[in-house]
């Protein structure tokens, strides 16, 4: 009897071998019911009014294929029949051992299912396993539905019938076998481990897309969801709900200028996306819808609005505008005039006494007072062969510097000249030396000593004969310039 028990562990464990269902392959239940009698005695099977005994079991189930599993019960309980003609009771142990075929496949949540196999009968409280005491049972068969309640969790009502190959548990040896029939419920529990590398839900074997990204949403296949059909996965969408490209991560562009429609501020209009999907015809830079100055010239610096910059708000923009921090007038390229000579201040040397645009904004020394400086240098006399003027030249420096406050932005140049008498070294230091004196005294009276130049020439450029006392007399000079 043992070795039957162990030949029937074997077979168990080689089915295990293969699959409850395909992702959990197994099962293991709870069971409680009674049994009913039917032999030499009587038939209470399906009777309510007949002999029930409770009993309790285990049930461990391995998954075949679709349709297909093998079960292996074990009961423990009680077993009997009372009546006019005799009574039987008996403690029993069963472990049976059948094959199910599943009506509706593994997804349905009400499977129905019947099933065939055999098995063993220990009438022993105490599992003392003898040859006498067991009765195997061919064929055990029945059916039964397992209710989804869950991922992992079956209700199970089931019948179980189980012919005896014995004739004489309930003490009457006669015509028939016994006959004993289990009426069951209970509870079944799925295990085993999903095959799910990409863990979305959904097994391997059924898996179209394995390599989904964790937490993304997946259809039954297992393929990332894309609800707008546009070829781009929702988990990769920034458009989940509205058709568009794989280029712009799933979002519309009805422009086609690439920029998506829900980022472009003129979506209806192709343009750049420096300008945010926005055209700019004028090329400056500003949107046409931002543009105030839609004609503005292509280069020209604009504003925020489009116009044409002028810092200076003078009406000439910065581009043409040689001022452009300084409010000016259109003739002189926006740059002011103070004075109004026409001479722009930045070119004019007399930007606050109006003059000529000939003399650079400065005015022109009058013909007369060109005569008069004239006049003057040719009466500043120096002591012989000295650099000291002397005294009523001084009177004529005074009337020179009468027409230098006249003329204030004006410079003068001092040029001294001698004779040809002596050496040239001697001769050129001492008209430099005479000029200073000039300059000098021009100084000490408060004239601004950058506005005068003094240069010794000293026997170049003679002006008369140098043979004559008359002619070296002209020579020995100082020529006054006004310049600008």
């Amino acid at each position: 009897m043992k070795r039957i028990l162990i030949a029937a562990c074997c077979v168990i464990g080689i089915l295990s071998a293969s699959a409850q269902t395909q992702d959990k392959k197994w099962a293991i239940g709870l069971h409680g019911g009674v049994s009913q009698y039917n032999g030499d005695l009587g038939n209470d099977f399906y009777k309510t009014n007949g002999t029930y005994y409770g009993f309790g079991g285990l049930s461990l189930s391995r998954y075949l294929g679709g349709n297909f599993d093998v079960n292996l019960l074990a009961t423990k309980g009680t077993m009997g029949y009372r009546s006019n003609i005799g009574n039987f009771k008996n403690d029993f142990t069963s472990a049976l051992l059948n094959f199910r075929f599943n009506i509706l496949g593994p997804n349905s949540p009400v499977r129905p299912y019947l099933m065939v196999g055999g098995g063993a009968i220990l009438f022993d409280k105490n599992l003392d396993v003898k040859d006498e005491k067991v009765d195997f049972i061919a064929p055990s068969f029945g059916g039964g539905i397992n209710f989804k309640l869950g991922p992992s969790l079956m209700l199970n009502v089931q019948e179980v019938f189980m012919y005896s190959t014995e004739d004489d548990r309930d003490g009457v040896v006669a015509d028939r076998n016994d006959a004993y029939l289990l009426h069951t419920v209970g509870l079944a529990f799925n295990f085993g481990k999903k095959k799910d590398a990409d863990n979305d839900g959904v097994a391997d074997r059924l898996d179209k897309c394995a390599n989904t990204p964790t937490n993304t949403m997946v259809d039954k296949k297992g393929c990332p969801l894309d609800k707008d059909a546009d070829g781009v996965p929702d988990y990769l969408d920034n458009c989940p709900d509205v058709a568009g490209t794989e280029l712009l991560k799933g979002c519309p562009d009805k422009d086609g200028d690439g920029i998506a429609d829900q980022d472009d501020r003129c979506p209806e209009v192709a343009g750049t996306s420096a300008l945010r999907g926005c055209p700019d015809a004028d090329a400056d830079g500003v949107a046409d819808i931002d543009d105030k100055c839609p004609g503005t010239t292509a280069g020209f610096k604009v504003d925020t609005t489009g116009c044409t910059l002028d810092n200076d708000k003078d009406g000439v923009v910065n581009e043409e505008d040689a001022c452009p921090d300084l409010a000016g007038v259109l003739a002189l390229k926006g740059c002011p005039d103070k004075d109004g000579d026409g001479v722009a201040d930045n070119e004019d040397r007399c930007p606050d006494v109006a003059g000529t645009i000939a003399n650079k904004g400065c005015p022109e020394v009058s013909t007369e007072d060109k005569t008069k400086i004239t006049q003057i240098a040719s009466k500043l006399f120096f002591e012989n062969n000295s650099a000291k003027l002397k005294t009523a030249s001084l009177n004529q420096l005074d009337e020179l510097i009468v027409l230098l406050k006249k003329y204030e932005t004006a410079n003068l140049t001092i040029e001294g000249y001698t004779d040809d008498k002596g050496s040239d070294e001697f001769n050129l230091a001492l008209s430099q030396k005479r000029t200073e004196s000039v300059k000098n005294y021009l100084v000490q009276k408060e004239v601004a000593e950058s506005r005068l130049k003094s240069t010794g020439m000293g026997e170049a450029n003679p002006v008369a004969d140098n043979k004559t006392a008359a002619g070296r007399a002209r020579n020995r000079r100082v020529e006054l310039q006004l310049t600008y």
